[in-house]
């Protein structure tokens, strides 16, 4: 281990042991700069390879999405072009019909994505609607159409009854974020709700069995141990799947100026999250290739083992095919598990 910063050599104990880094190890992590950045990145890689590897030959979990329903949101959120309280020039429309949600799970499966999330704008279904019940009729469909395809869903905030019911429809995943350290949401996300809300639909999802994708967005405004503060703030929710979003600032919102983290410390933030999370799925989604361009392949290398392929909700995303493309150059770097 001689020349390794000393930090980086505790936090090896991750890789031998597959235990979480403790806190405050992760809180030295977050202060390396320079060459130990790379050191900390080579370490999260290991230790994707050997506790968070996919045996389907691919090594990453992808997946895809539609925005089912754009727009007219009445949440503050200050990153959301989808936000009535924001100006961002956004196409806005009510639930997409069956057929328009059909076609295009059928575009990804023919791409070879088997993970295809129905996303909507709003505050969420605390109780069972018509509109609801038109989902849930959307998710039996694809069921049927593609029987081998995951199928998952992003609605907002629920209650027990939906919950219940999105459980016994077999949603595979649910996608809802804190996308902050929870005691900073209201500052630098949204205050029309609390970051409470979401923790109990997390809390109502895994009473029913419903595994959970939650994670959040770098670039909002927060620190580096506010970072650190959000992945710990993990651990206590059984989170299943953890999306990393760099933010795309988009004109009309509240961030349309915000500076982009520099990317060693995007690096570090996706290290150590690796590391605090040794088994998760660990999904690099929005700004991968429009925000970090050329540095998303080192990105993916610092733990991911995932990442959202096809288009966004309001941002242009990457074509699926470049995506396989790019999978079989990273898996150059998989397999090679040792110390």
């Amino acid at each position: 281990m001689i020349g390794i910063n000393g930090a980086i050599e505790k936090a090896y104990g991750v890789l031998e042991t597959g235990d979480p880094l403790p806190y405050t190890d992760a809180l030295e992590l977050a202060e390396l700069d320079g060459e130990d950045v790379m050191d900390l990145v080579s370490l999260a890689n290991k230790v994707r390879n050997r506790y968070a590897s996919f045996s389907d030959g691919s090594g990453y979990h992808t997946c895809s999405i539609i925005n089912a329903k754009s727009g007219v949101c009445a949440e503050n959120c200050r990153f959301c072009a989808q936000s009535l309280h924001n100006d961002a020039d956004v196409e806005q429309y009510s639930l997409l019909e069956r057929g328009d949600i059909l076609l295009a799970a059928g575009e990804v499966y023919r791409e070879g994505i088997r993970r295809f999330g129905i996303v909507t704008s709003g505050y969420g279904y605390r109780s069972v609607s018509p509109e609801f019940l038109r989902i849930i009729e959307t998710i039996d469909t694809l069921h049927q159409e593609y029987p081998d395809m995951q199928v998952c869903a992003s609605l907002g905030m629920l209650g027990e009854e939906t919950a219940a019911m999105l459980a016994r429809h077999d949603v595979a995943h649910y996608n809802i974020n804190v996308q902050v350290a929870p005691g900073r949401y209201g500052e630098l996300i949204a205050d029309s709700h609390r970051v409470e809300d979401r923790i109990e639909t997390i809390r109502l999802l895994c009473k029913y069995g419903i595994p959970v994708c939650c994670g959040g967005i770098l670039g909002v405004g927060e620190t580096m141990q506010d970072r650190v503060d959000f992945i710990y703030s993990l651990q206590d929710l059984d989170i299943a799947v953890i999306p990393l979003n760099v933010l795309v600032p988009i004109e009309g919102t509240p961030l349309e100026s915000a500076e982009t983290p520099m990317v060693a410390e995007v690096l570090k933030t996706f290290a150590i999250c690796r590391l605090a999370h040794p088994q998760k799925v660990i999904k690099f989604a929005a700004g991968r290739e429009t925000v970090m361009k050329d540095f998303q392949g080192l990105l993916m290398l610092a733990g991911a083992n995932g990442f959202l392929t096809g288009g966004y909700l309001t941002t242009r995303g990457r074509d699926v095919g470049d995506d396989r493309r790019f999978m079989r150059q990273l898996a150059g770097f998989s397999g090679g598990s040792g110390r």
